[in-house]
């Protein structure tokens, strides 16, 4: 069996830490809850479909994430599943098939009082409000290993979760969701660090993907819809309405989204100013630019440059480990 494969992966962008924060306030319409997970036989445990954001931490032993439309991807402890939208997977003890697992009952899976050789955590957030727009563009189930020296609260984060899952006490409901936050947290924080915010939204409609094209090569263009849409082949009413139903998103506001997003990484980079950044973004000049870019992020750009350095050399990770017996 192989590791994990070449074809997952995230096509995303995502917006800086701050709002990070803004799309955990959203989620919060229901309690996050977890469970420590310590008896899942040889087979492994299938987790079902549900309208909920959910994460997996493996504490102890080795083990592979299943899906449906991939091969089996190798676990170790510390590594992290996520899914953004409750997409069914499973967490076994060795590769096989998905179909193949039982599902869980959480109900019946109380946690061992000894040692086991083989545990992970489960969390999840509801997400009744729909999964938030900088999420609907990863895959269906993400694994990663955490930069554990970038993000050295992690581990005693997970430990404490662990603790109060297998012994809880007063006030765990409550030490539980504020932990289970500082997780996510550092979920997004890796996704946002590892992967580049110049890739696309993948759609299948061949007008739209030449338009998201030259958008993304040219934020620094004078864009209208009908010049988009000729791109496109496509009238101003048919582009804008394909458009929208492809991305979740007018283009004239995607295309101003797409330009702050671009020039909030382009800060991050050393030896830039915010004047030319705006020139390479489509502002006119620095001022247009910095009001835009504050409205957007609720911050003006020198605060946020400030607050964003460039992050260090030998970053977070995915996973590429071959498995296998």
């Amino acid at each position: 069996m192989s590791g994990r494969p070449e074809h997952i992966r995230v096509r995303a962008s995502f917006a800086p830490v701050d709002m990070i924060s803004a799309m955990i306030d959203s989620l919060r319409v229901g309690r996050a809850n977890g469970r420590r997970v310590t008896e899942t036989g040889p087979r492994g445990l299938r987790f079902p479909a549900m309208s909920r954001m959910g994460f997996h931490v493996l504490l102890t032993g080795d083990g592979w994430l299943l899906t449906h439309d991939a091969e089996p991807v190798a676990l170790r402890p510390g590594d992290v599943v996520f899914t953004a939208a409750g997409a069914e997977h499973g967490i076994s003890r060795s590769p096989g098939r998905l179909a193949d697992l039982p599902e869980v009952v959480m109900a019946d899976l109380p946690p061992s009082p000894v040692p086991v050789d083989f545990e992970f955590l489960c969390a999840t957030y509801p997400i009744d409000r729909g999964v938030p727009a900088a999420l609907r563009q990863l895959p269906d189930v993400v694994a990663f290993t955490p930069d554990y020296q970038r993000h050295p609260q992690l581990p005693g984060v997970v430990e404490m979760l662990r603790r109060d899952y297998t012994d809880p006490g007063a006030g765990s409901a409550a030490q539980q969701a504020g932990l289970i936050d500082v997780v996510l947290v550092t979920i997004m924080r890796h996704l946002q660090e590892r992967y580049d915010a110049s890739d696309r939204p993948v759609t299948t409609d061949p007008g739209v993907a030449e338009a998201l094209r030259a958008m993304h090569d040219r934020p620094d263009r004078s864009w209208t819809v009908e010049q988009l849409g000729g791109l496109a082949g496509m009238s101003r009413t048919t582009f804008t309405r394909r458009f929208t139903a492809a991305t979740g998103t007018p283009p004239m506001a995607y295309l101003t989204d797409w330009r702050l997003r671009s020039g909030a990484r382009l800060l991050r980079q050393p030896d830039t100013t915010v004047a030319s950044v705006a020139r390479r973004v489509g502002y006119a000049n620095a001022f247009a630019f910095a009001a835009a870019f504050r409205r957007r992020f609720g911050v003006p750009p020198g605060r946020y440059r400030a607050a964003n350095s460039p992050a260090p050399a030998g970053g977070a990770t995915s996973i590429t480990r071959a498995g296998g017996r």
